[in-house]
C-alpha cells in the first residue's frame, strides 16, 4: 500500500512538477456499528429516553468480523452502566433493497432477547423477520417496517 501511494506521489509529482495532496482515501470503506461508534436509543425504556451528556457508545460486537449490521447484538455504555442492543439500522449504505438511515438506531435488549422498551419510535427493516425466532418480541413491539 506503501508502494502504491508513493508511485501514485511521484506520478502526481512528475506531471505537475510540484508535490500534491492525493485527493481521495486508500483506506478501506468504513464500517457499520463497531467499537466506539455513537448509537441512537429508537425505543421508549426509561435508560434510553433520559438525556444525559453523553450519547451511547457500542462497547462490543458480538460477531467474529467485530462489524455490526442490521440484526446483530452489541453492548453499549450508556450513563455508567452496559447494556445489550440489538441493532435495527445503520448509516452505512448495505445490500440491495435494505434500508440506509440517518442514524444508527438500536433497541435496549435483556440478556434473555426481550426488549426493554414497550414501543420502537422510528421504522425497523423487514430483513429482520428472517430472524423471527430470535427476536420476536421485538418484531412485535415495532409499528411500522419499511
Amino acid at each position: 500500500m506503501a508502494l502504491l501511494r508513493k508511485g501514485l506521489g511521484l506520478l502526481l509529482t512528475h506531471l505537475s512538477g510540484k508535490p500534491q495532496q492525493l485527493p481521495f482515501s486508500l483506506s478501506a470503506a468504513c464500517a457499520a456499528i463497531q467499537k466506539m461508534s455513537r448509537v441512537r436509543v429508537v425505543d421508549n425504556s426509561p435508560l434510553g429516553n433520559t438525556p444525559h451528556h453523553r450519547p451511547a457508545k457500542c462497547i462490543h460486537v458480538y460477531n467474529k468480523t467485530g462489524v455490526g449490521k442490521v440484526g446483530d447484538r452489541i453492548l453499549l455504555a450508556i450513563k455508567g452502566q452496559k447494556k445489550k442492543a440489538l441493532i435495527i439500522g445503520h448509516k452505512m449504505p448495505g445490500p440491495r433493497m435494505m434500508p440506509r438511515f440517518d442514524s444508527n438506531n438500536v433497541v435496549l435488549i435483556e440478556d434473555n432477547g426481550n426488549p426493554t422498551g414497550t414501543r420502537i419510535k422510528v421504522p425497523v427493516p423487514s430483513s429482520l423477520r428472517r430472524l423471527e425466532g430470535e427476536y420476536s418480541k421485538v418484531l412485535a413491539i415495532a409499528q411500522k417496517f419499511v
